[in-house]
């Protein structure tokens, strides 16, 4: 075994894009992968930008932002808006993707993303190379091509993707279900 300097393994992670909007209207989106749930009641989120962001004026002066879930079609986008800066270049034209309304944030959503979680700040966490926007989830915006018949949401379809210590992966096959470890198996009879 080998032992390394502190730093951050916990790896995957989700890669998302999130989109974000100034008082004037201007917009940006960026990837973020320091990202995560922090309570289901009420739901809430989290996102850790660094301060010299060009989008993180924009989320603190609003309080406002959406995390969009990517895919294996978004990987090229994604690494994109993680690389460039909307200080020099219009994200949604650089990467052909298309701004949609919220229903309860001035965020736009990026329409291409299977699922938009619209976000609302409640707390900004300050730790040091990035800040925490610790955030209630307002609405989730789900694509209906990714619900079946029996209402239930299908992401396998999607093709979600992850990010781990500098690399995108494609999200595999399903190995089990929340509480099938414990689940009686069906007698035979």
């Amino acid at each position: 075994m080998q032992t390394w300097k502190p730093g951050n393994m916990l790896y995957p992670v989700p890669a998302v894009m999130v989109s974000c909007r100034d008082k004037d209207g201007n917009t940006n989106f960026f990837t973020a992968a320091w990202t995560g749930t922090v309570c289901s009641d009420p739901a809430m989120v989290y996102i850790s930008v660094r301060p010299s962001r060009y989008s993180y004026k924009m989320i603190e002066e609003t309080g406002e932002f959406v995390i969009n879930l990517t895919t294996d079609s978004l990987a090229h986008a994604t690494d994109l808006a993680g690389v460039k800066s909307g200080r020099d270049v219009d994200k949604w034209k650089e990467c052909k993707l298309t701004k949609g309304k919220a229903l309860k944030v001035k965020a736009p959503i990026i329409k291409e993303s299977p699922v938009n979680i619209e976000c609302k700040v409640t707390q900004i966490i300050k730790l040091g190379s990035h800040d925490m926007f610790l955030a209630e989830v307002l609405a989730v915006d789900v694509d209906e091509k990714y619900v079946d018949k029996k209402g239930s949401l299908n992401l396998k379809a999607a093709g979600l993707m992850a990010y781990s210590h500098g690399r995108y992966y494609s999200l595999g096959k399903q190995i089990g279900k929340f509480g099938f470890s414990v689940k009686k198996k069906k007698s035979g009879r």
